[in-house]
């Protein structure tokens, strides 16, 4: 297992990062603002950013420092990798496990045993936890159409019928949503996901939380040699990770969905914190995005006991460990991909 470092996240619009020595350097209109080693880092986020010096770019993507560029309200823009890490063998098993489809669907539905199982123990927690505040007949109907899609998962016989299963469990889950919202019911309404732009607080913060994951995975794939981009749920589409978005799908619930909830419940966040464009976009205030970065990188430090391996890490080695042990089933290590099962 690597050691969890730390993600520096670059929130000044006109912000500019340069290299000193071995110490990432910020300035902004020629004046410091701050310095971080390089050694300290694991990946860089930058929100809205005026530039990065190629000497800074050739250092990350040497040491296999993630450096990603998003769009100041947090819409993905680009990643800078460097050379191609692992094993050739690996990618090539890799390569040829997608394209041959008994195979490549034995592991989709892997990754949606997952995202079922783990968006389902969701609802069971605040049905659990909070008996007397929330509907516990919509948070019942929805568990148990979960439970049917997981049962229907292993007779899938093609793509199309595990997405139709797939598409059924997520209509519940996002149906019952609502429930796991406790306080500032008013400001934190939830009809559905939307996106592209997000059109209210929930879905502006869930976009973000899947962005960051999002980045995050990708980066632990490169790390264990896999090809972010060759997927077995989703299809290989030019310019889009499929493999990071398969993982994406197992791990969004208890990673990124609970921690939206959490910030949320706790109060966290409010009215004042959001602002909307005028074509309906809303979006998180400079000042509360700082602070969602902030717990967001603090949730990563907390530990669990990870469900397979039975080890304790962190929660942000959770990504790397499931981007581990496919690449170890792949390698004919394992007999199956075991999902991450969280409870």
């Amino acid at each position: 297992m690597k050691k969890l470092l730390n993600t520096l996240y670059v929130t000044t619009p006109k912000g500019y990062l340069s290299l000193d020595g071995e110490t990432v350097v910020l300035l902004q209109e020629q004046h410091e603002l701050g310095r971080v080693p390089l050694h300290n880092l694991e990946g860089i986020v930058c929100f809205g950013y005026k530039g990065v010096s190629p000497a800074l770019m050739g250092a990350c993507a040497e040491r296999g420092v993630g450096l990603c560029f998003l769009t100041q309200h947090g819409r993905f823009l680009a990643r800078i990798n460097g050379p191609v890490r692992g094993n050739v063998l690996l990618r090539e098993t890799q390569y040829c496990r997608a394209m041959d489809e008994r195979q490549s669907l034995d592991i989709a539905k892997s990754f949606l045993l997952g995202k079922i199982y783990n968006g389902r123990w969701c609802l069971e927690r605040v049905k659990r936890d909070h008996a007397m505040r929330v509907d516990q007949a919509a948070l019942g109907e929805a568990i148990e159409q979960m439970l049917q899609s997981l049962a229907s998962l292993e007779g899938a016989e093609t793509r199309s019928e595990l997405m139709g299963i797939e598409g059924i469990a997520a209509k519940a889950y996002f149906g019952a949503f609502p429930q796991m919202i406790l306080r500032n019911e008013d400001v934190f309404t939830f009809d559905g996901r939307n996106r592209r732009p997000p059109l209210d607080p929930v879905n502006a913060m869930l976009s973000l939380a899947y962005t960051l994951l999002g980045n995050e995975i990708t980066g632990a794939l490169e790390a264990v040699g896999l090809d972010p981009a060759v997927g077995f749920l989703h299809t290989v589409r030019p310019g889009r990770d499929s493999l990071a978005l398969d993982l994406l799908e197992e791990l969004r619930a208890p990673l990124a969905d609970r921690f939206v909830i959490t910030q949320i419940n706790l109060g966290v966040f409010t009215e004042k914190d959001f602002a909307k464009k005028e074509n309906g976009a809303v979006f998180l205030t400079d000042e509360a995005r700082k602070r969602f970065l902030a717990a967001w990188q603090k949730r990563k430090q907390e530990t669990l006991m990870h469900p397979y391996l039975k080890e304790k890490i962190q929660w942000g080695m959770v990504a790397y460990a499931q981007a581990m042990l496919l690449a170890r089933y792949l390698r004919g290590d394992l007999d199956a991909y075991p999902p991450f099962l969280w409870k």
